[in-house]
């Protein structure tokens, strides 16, 4: 009787020892990400463009957090460079935008459920605000035009009055 609890004991230790291990690592060799999410992945690069008024714009993605996070670094020749995360929230793409403004607007896409080139991300809330009249992003569409050509619409809304700029890039080679 003893030995069976004994052998028992050593049965649940293992199972235990392991299942912590697994638990502990953090990393599933199966997970993969989102849909949505895995489709931004061929951004990654350098980029090179235009904006609406002809300035140009230096355009980085980098994949960061061990895949599960694509950041673009955007740099107008006529202001601060700004940093943009996006990440993958089930089957939604959710982004956080540090704007050269001083804000954080966060935004979401619509549940991608397939293959798609363009991703319309509207504002879900926006944090370093001094006054809900002050400027910030309120929407991002990037289009993924092909594998060398992107276009981002940014819509920034100030006292009420929302005006967009249009960015055209060209991967860098």
């Amino acid at each position: 009787m003893k030995k069976i609890r004994f052998g028992g004991f050593w049965a649940t230790s293992a199972l235990l020892v392991f299942a912590i291990g697994a638990f502990a690592s953090g990393k599933d060799d199966n997970a993969k990400p989102a849909s949505g999410f895995a489709q931004l992945i061929p951004l990654v690069g350098e980029w090179q463009g235009v904006n609406g008024h002809g300035t140009p714009v230096k355009l980085t993605y980098t994949m960061v957090s061990n895949g599960t996070a694509l950041m673009e670094r955007m740099q107008p020749s006529n202001e601060a460079e700004m940093i943009t995360m996006y990440s993958a929230d089930g089957d939604r793409i959710v982004v956080t935008h540090y704007c050269s403004a001083g804000n954080q607007p966060q935004m979401q896409t619509a549940a991608i459920t397939g293959p798609t080139q363009k991703f319309d991300f509207t504002l879900v809330r926006v944090t370093g605000l001094k006054s809900p009249a002050e400027g910030h992003m309120v929407r991002l569409v990037l289009m993924m035009v092909d594998k060398d050509h992107l276009t981002q619409e940014w819509t920034f809304e100030e006292n009420g009055k929302a005006q967009s700029d249009v960015f055209r890039y060209t991967r860098k080679s």
